[in-house]
């Protein structure tokens, strides 16, 4: 029995690691235990010092604090991100003005943006190339430092760049959504982008898929009051679900 509960160990470890969070209903249907015995692994695996307790879950001790490639984000819920993405889409409109992060999703939303008359700006150069291919589309790009691993604009100067516009809406990705604690980051310099993105827009729209909710990452972004609305997949819990429609989130289910 011993070796089967230190193989499970490993294996959530290797989960954790590989994903960089995972919730406790989901880790319980894989190894077809309880959620109870999950969560003893957790907590045992939090002891040692492998992974790092959450809201339903766990995320990475490695990565917690660092940029993920976006090489290894774009293989991560593909399907998912792209199924939001195209729902996003559905609330642009021409004439709109919006703010984009760097996140995977929001560089598929670039990638679905028909070409028409539209402000998008960015802290992203994956999605300001793509962009830049649709000729009726103005695209402005925050500068800043270069992060090499999400190639995307962070520090004071890109903080400042945003400061001196305002947008109608703003989609942004993020690594958790906490029904108490809102959103957060695993990289500080992103959830300060983020943070200002969220000041500058009449209305935010959070593009996740149902992995990041209830996960608590270790940057604060800003609480779910900010923020207007949700696009998520179908496979987000019943539970959580209900608790974000009874707080007046607005939540789109993406196919």
């Amino acid at each position: 029995m011993e070796v089967l509960v230190a193989e499970r160990h490993r294996r959530i470890i290797d989960l954790v690691n590989e994903r960089l969070s995972i919730r406790v209903t989901e880790l319980s249907k894989i190894f077809s235990v309880t959620e109870e015995t999950i969560r003893r692994d957790l907590e045992k695996l939090e002891k040692d010092q492998l992974l790092k307790r959450s809201h339903g879950g766990a995320i990475c001790v490695e990565k917690e604090q660092s940029e993920i490639s976006y090489l290894e984000r774009e293989i991560v819920n593909i399907d998912e991100k792209k199924a939001i993405a195209k729902e996003a889409v559905r609330m642009i409109v021409p004439g709109d003005q919006i703010v984009l992060d760097a996140s995977t999703t929001a560089w598929y939303l670039a990638k679905e943006l028909p070409d028409m008359p539209l402000t998008v700006l960015t802290n992203s150069i994956k999605a300001a190339v793509e962009l830049s291919k649709k000729e009726q589309i103005k695209v402005i790009s925050t500068g800043g430092i270069l992060l090499n691993q999400s190639l995307s604009y962070v520090g004071p100067l890109s903080e400042r760049s945003l400061k001196m516009y305002h947008v109608n809406k703003a989609f942004i990705s993020c690594k958790g959504v906490h029904l108490e604690k809102g959103l957060s980051d695993s990289n500080e310099s992103q959830a300060l982008v983020k943070k200002q993105m969220l000041e500058i827009a009449d209305e935010t729209i959070v593009m996740v898929d149902s992995s990041k909710i209830g996960i608590r990452a270790f940057s604060q972004i800003a609480s779910l009051s900010a923020i207007h609305s949700i696009i998520t997949d179908s496979r987000i819990e019943e539970k959580i679900k209900l608790q974000l429609l009874e707080s007046g989130m607005k939540l789109t289910m993406a196919n």
